[in-house]
C-alpha cells in the first residue's frame, strides 16, 4: 500500500525563479514555497485578514 504524501503542490510557476503553493494533506494549511537559484524559503499563505488559508480535506 502506498503511503500518501503529506504535501501536495496545487500550483507552480517557473523553474529556476519558481513559486509553489503547497498543502499539507493533513491539516489544510496552506503554505507558499519561493526559489530563486539556490535560495528559497517557505511561509504560511494568509488571507487579507491575516489568517492562514485552509483548503477542504477529501478523504481524510
Amino acid at each position: 500500500m502506498a503511503k500518501k504524501k503529506r504535501f501536495e503542490t496545487v500550483y507552480s510557476q517557473g523553474t529556476i525563479d519558481a513559486t509553489q503553493i503547497l498543502v499539507d494533506t493533513e491539516t489544510g494549511a496552506n503554505y507558499v514555497f519561493r526559489k530563486v537559484g539556490n535560495a528559497g524559503g517557505i511561509t504560511p499563505l494568509l488571507d487579507k485578514e491575516g489568517k492562514p488559508v485552509i483548503s477542504l480535506i477529501a478523504n481524510k
